[in-house]
């Protein structure tokens, strides 16, 4: 069985977002969590969670990205000191 690129969901201060997904994707994500469950043997309650460590998966593998952020082109976290913006 090929390995997922998601491993064990890590226990961290959730941000919460609303957002819409189309129900092919929907559906994706709950096998995804199935498939995630029996590899990881941790279950899965929500499979919403997973979209947070899914972006930060495919966010961390991209290496436009990777560069652009190098390269001063945003995406650096706000430190919460200063002014926004």
């Amino acid at each position: 069985m090929p390995k997922l690129k998601l491993g064990p969901l890590a226990d961290d201060r959730p941000v919460k977002l609303t957002i819409e997904l189309q129900a092919l994707v929907h559906r994706d994500l709950v096998a995804y969590a199935e498939v995630l469950g029996r590899e990881t043997g941790q279950t899965v309650s929500d499979p919403a969670k997973l979209i947070g460590p899914m972006l930060a998966r495919f966010m961390a593998t991209d290496r436009a990205f990777a560069k652009a952020r190098k390269q001063g082109a945003g995406g650096r976290p706000h430190s919460g000191s200063g002014s926004a913006g």
